[in-house]
């Protein structure tokens, strides 16, 4: 079986990766549709020139593909995603999967009737190597039991090449939503929690006042029933750092700990994928670049044989549960 793919809008970033590890496991692009002209349409096209425009939705929903990519304004996600369920497609959709929990309660009836899989590319875990090996290391027991996790996720504005909506609440969903469901989602895996609570949220728009839609900083403390977990996101990676953010995780065990240096290492080692492990017989920094990224083909194998290898459905829905309640508590609003 050849898997069949398409994507539906074209409107984050995220879509190059998304589509080009489909495409790095020998699946096949029938084509995308995208509404308009979004700002990373040409950088679209000049990477898949082989690739084309469906004339509309309805006729990329009619495509007969297996998969639905879905990297549309997060506002318009969930619709995209539940028309494709219907039309028989599993989804990859972009983070975040949904901007409300209207939706999201919209979505798990979708899934539940049509049997589809509606998986949320969490790129900060499932494109980034250094996750895979410290979750290797995690499962063979190297820091013992993990209580806590410490996320950090900061990101460049760029202000200038940001479309109209990325500074609109209701259209981008929140800081919260949308960049912290990343940290939540590593929280839930490696501390192995099936559920959560979310015990402090704050959203805050320290050096944007023009922006008044915009959130530039935000932060949220975890509980489960066996561990606890702090994340913080902004966009304010300073202009003299050579990626988007100083992504980091620090993962502690009762028998040790691992420190993730996802992106750059500021004054050590050049390239990506920085692990530090330390535990009672090592104490060690580790290349972790080529550990591979086996979620893309995991969910292949998932969209052949209806299993949950590359994320269990109840996990993602959690997430983004999660992350919404955080959003609600911090702009203190009922859930």
């Amino acid at each position: 079986m050849t898997l069949s793919f398409i994507a539906l809008g074209l409107d984050h970033r995220h879509i190059f990766g998304m589509t080009q590890n489909m495409l790095d496991i020998g699946a096949t692009c029938l084509g995308y549709w995208t509404e308009g002209a979004p700002e990373t349409l040409a950088g679209f096209t000049k990477r898949f020139p082989e690739l084309s425009r469906f004339d509309s939705l309805d006729a990329a929903l009619a495509s007969g593909a297996d998969l639905a990519l879905v990297s549309a304004i997060p506002a318009d996600r969930a619709a995209l995603a539940t028309r494709a369920m219907r039309q028989g497609m599993d989804v990859m959709t972009d983070k975040p999967g949904c901007t409300t929990l209207a939706q999201l309660e919209e979505i798990k009836d979708c899934v539940a009737g049509t049997g589809r899989i509606w998986s949320v590319n969490f790129s900060e875990r499932f494109e980034v190597p250094a996750v895979t090996r410290a979750t290797e290391l995690v499962e063979a027991g190297a820091i013992g039991k993990v209580v806590h996790t410490a996320g950090l996720g900061p990101h460049r504005l760029n202000r200038a090449t940001r479309p109209s909506w990325f500074f609109e609440r209701e259209r981008y969903g929140g800081i919260l939503t949308d960049i912290g469901s990343h940290q939540i989602d590593q929280f839930l895996h490696f501390t192995g929690s099936s559920e959560a609570e979310v015990a402090h949220a704050m959203v805050a728009n320290h050096t944007n006042p023009a922006d008044q839609g915009l959130q530039d900083f935000g932060e949220i403390s975890l509980r489960s029933a066996t561990a606890s977990g702090y994340i913080r996101v902004d966009w304010y990676t300073p202009d003299a750092l050579p990626t988007w953010g100083d992504g980091r995780l620090t993962i502690l065990g009762t028998e040790g700990y691992i420190e993730l240096r996802k992106y750059v290492d500021v004054g050590g080692t050049d390239g990506t994928d920085h692990l530090l492990l330390v535990n009672g017989t090592r104490c060690e920094k580790i290349d972790a670049s080529g550990a591979g990224l086996p979620y893309f083909e995991r969910l292949a194998h998932d969209i052949r044989n209806r299993t949950e290898t590359a994320m269990r459905q109840r996990h993602c829905f959690t997430v983004m549960e999660l992350a919404l309640k955080a959003q609600a508590m911090a702009e203190g609003a009922d859930t």
